[in-house]
């Protein structure tokens, strides 16, 4: 059974910051280091996507290629390998929290077809997400 995970992006306000933070490791693999190994770590990489918060909305997700935990003890920590593509999703809201949660697929936010919401300012995307129109 698939299971995602969420996470907030921290240092980046918008998908294109993201975006251009990564440029100059392109070519590399894309790995997310995180203090703490999920359990479930089996059900992400069985098709799962890690869903990235930005300023209070989920934007985008990556498929979740791998899960591994490197070093022992005190110094071991979790590196997740994800896929390169950046896959934009419809604008979802989202509370602040702290290191990053499971999210079910049934809570999971639709993927975004075609251009829809690339071309729309982000402010005004903020703007009708806090109004509950978007």
């Amino acid at each position: 059974m698939t299971v995602h995970l969420i996470k907030l992006v921290v240092g980046c306000d918008t998908v294109e910051d993201l975006l251009d933070w990564r440029a100059p490791q392109a070519g590399e693999p894309w790995i997310l280091r995180t203090r703490q190994t999920p359990k479930r770590a089996a059900e992400l990489t069985d098709g799962g996507s890690l869903y990235r918060v930005y300023k209070g909305a989920i934007l985008t997700r990556q498929l979740i290629l791998d899960v591994t935990t490197v070093g022992e003890g005190q110094d071991a920590r979790c590196e997740m390998l994800l896929d390169e593509t950046l896959v934009r999703v419809a604008p979802t809201p989202r509370r602040p929290f702290q290191g990053w949660r499971y999210l079910e697929p049934k809570d999971a936010p639709p993927d975004l077809v075609g251009d829809i919401g690339q071309e729309t300012p982000p402010e005004l995307a903020r703007q009708l997400r806090e109004a509950g129109l978007w």
